[in-house]
């Protein structure tokens, strides 16, 4: 395919990792965003959402040329929104231009008009003219230091001319004022296509390293995928700790470059237990990542890991070993049964609970693992199976701060932030507070889209006014699209947001806090129980209300 020469204020089709071909703008950047090393590339803003991002040349392309073929293979109802608010902004852009170039012909109009009453037929206003020329040149002199709004010289011409002539500034340095750039027009290709349209395909980049932004940071989206076995800068220069008034802090990305990209795998041996829903996904990136990764679990090997006969002996051969299981049960059986974690603990050797537990239970085994001489730190992580797999977990860590920073770069390969909460327990009983939130909403949502039925409405009519509001989320569309499709895949068990919601009430109790809402929720969850749901996703709780 021939070069396009792409440049600021271009409307483009920007592809970032798995999620489908997006439209955008190409904008400034915040001033204390860096922009990544390495590849060419253009800061986004995308239409329909409120995600940003740097975008490599070869993954954007200019919106008109493949306006239609991007429409045909997509088809999702947020997309065609995206596609909508570009039009939306093309026809401001244009009345704009057409109300300039209109108000441009009449106040030339007005100028000749002007110039023929007033043209001088005689010495004495030849005079006045020149005493008049010579105060309009003063004026002009001191006026350049001021902006007028009123002049129709000005106002003849576009927004974008206009700004460059306010702020002269060094050749091939973009305007400031992102406001500005109303015309995105502006796309030059070089060359045409060789090749249909329709064999287009975006250019794969695994054997580079990945350089794009780290949305979070700065709330701009973060969906890298293509992570490289092979890192070139220390992770020691990535990463900024910020603290809070509480004591806890959260580590994030100190540029581009960190999350979910070109960083260091640490040196250690990896070990994890259980390859559930969410543990599959969060081994995979490790390998990804360059980590090497020693696996437990009950049925099948992770390909490109290495497997270990029992929990006692990843532990052993490993020197951070990760566990992910079910529920309380589960940990405790984990690291106190036969073969355990507890008889592969020695000094030194350290062990990282990821599962959403109560405070009690990760407190005794943080004392067991630490009478061993053991390092332990509670990491559960906030997220379903889909986040699991693209590596944008939230992880909640507590214990061991020396342990949570020995994790940065697995805590990196597995999600998009992660929070160090202080003293073991605190981050179970955060993580049970979120699950607790999440649940509740859940049924509330169920609620809704029931009463709608059963009163006549339209539950998609609900659905298309929840995601025009303030409620709109991807959480609230994927599950309501679960409802509406009948289609229960487990993204996050039924059984699992009801156990934490048992959990979370029973921290209530124990500071006699009341929790009627998640009591109500766990309720209907019970019943969704009964009806078979277990292992069907949290959405099924819907059918709780329909039987």
């Amino acid at each position: 395919m021939a070069a396009v020469s792409l440049r600021l204020g271009d409307l483009v089709w920007g592809k970032l990792g798995r999620y489908p071909p997006w439209p955008g703008k190409i904008v400034n950047p915040p001033k204390d965003l860096k922009k990544p090393r390495g590849k060419k590339c253009f800061f986004v803003k995308f239409f329909g959402t409120e995600d940003h991002a740097w975008i490599k040349v070869e993954q954007l392309k200019p919106y008109h040329a493949h306006k239609e073929e991007m429409i045909k293979i997509n088809k999702g109802k947020r997309f065609q929104q995206a596609v909508d608010a570009v039009e939306e902004f093309l026809r401001r852009a244009k009345g704009k231009d057409q109300t300039s170039s209109h108000n441009s012909a009449d106040d030339k109009n007005r100028r000749n008009s002007s110039e023929e009453r007033s043209r001088p037929n005689s010495g004495d206003e030849k005079r006045k003219l020149s005493l008049s020329e010579g105060k309009v040149k003063k004026n002009m002199g001191e006026g350049k230091k001021r902006v007028s709004s009123g002049s129709s010289e000005r106002g003849s011409k576009s927004p974008l001319k206009r700004a460059q002539e306010q702020s002269p500034r060094k050749r091939g340095r973009p305007p400031k004022d992102e406001k500005d750039l109303t015309i995105p027009e502006s796309s030059t290709v070089k060359g045409v296509m060789a090749g249909p349209m329709a064999a287009f395909k975006w250019q794969p980049t695994v054997s580079e390293p990945v350089k794009d932004a780290d949305p979070h940071f700065h709330h701009f989206l973060l969906s890298q995928t293509e992570k490289p076995a092979v890192c070139y800068q220390a992770i020691t220069k990535k990463l900024k700790i910020c603290e809070e008034e509480t004591g806890s802090t959260s580590i994030q990305a100190a540029d581009s470059t960190a999350v979910n990209g070109s960083i260091t795998p640490t040196d250690k041996k990896i070990g994890f237990l259980g390859l559930g829903l969410m543990g599959s996904g969060i081994v995979s990136n490790l390998l990804k990542m360059g980590h090497t990764v020693t696996v437990w679990n009950r049925t099948a090997e992770k390909e490109g890991a290495r497997l270990g006969r029992t929990p006692a002996e990843v532990v052993s051969t490993c020197d951070i070993t990760f566990a992910c299981v079910s529920d309380p049960k589960a940990a405790k059986d984990l690291v106190l049964g036969p073969s355990g974690v507890l008889q592969g603990i020695r000094p030194g050797k350290c062990y990282v609970d990821m599962s959403t537990v109560d405070a009690d239970t990760v407190t005794e085994l943080a004392q067991v693992i630490v009478s061993r001489g053991g390092r332990f730190l509670e990491a559960p992580v906030s997220g379903n199976q889909q986040l699991s797999n693209d590596g944008m977990l939230v992880i909640l860590a507590a214990g061991d701060r020396g342990l949570y920073e020995d994790c940065s770069s697995c805590f990196q390969a597995m999600g998009k932030t992660s929070f160090f909460l202080g003293e073991v327990g605190n981050a179970a009983k955060m993580m049970l507070i979120v699950n607790m939130v999440q649940g509740s909403f859940m049924a509330t949502i169920a609620e809704g889209l029931t009463l709608a039925q059963v009163t006549g409405q339209s539950q998609q009519t609900l659905l298309d006014i929840l995601n025009q509001g303030q409620l709109a989320s991807i959480f609230l569309d994927q599950k309501c699209q679960n409802i509406l499709q009948g289609n229960f895949k487990p993204d996050f068990y039924l059984k699992y947001i009801q156990k934490d919601l048992r959990l979370a009430i029973a921290l209530g109790d124990a500071v006699n806090h009341p929790t009627p809402m998640a009591a109500a929720a766990n309720e209907v969850y019970k019943r969704a129980k009964a009806l078979d749901q277990s292992d069907n996703d949290m959405s099924a709780v819907y059918r709780a209300y329909i039987h």
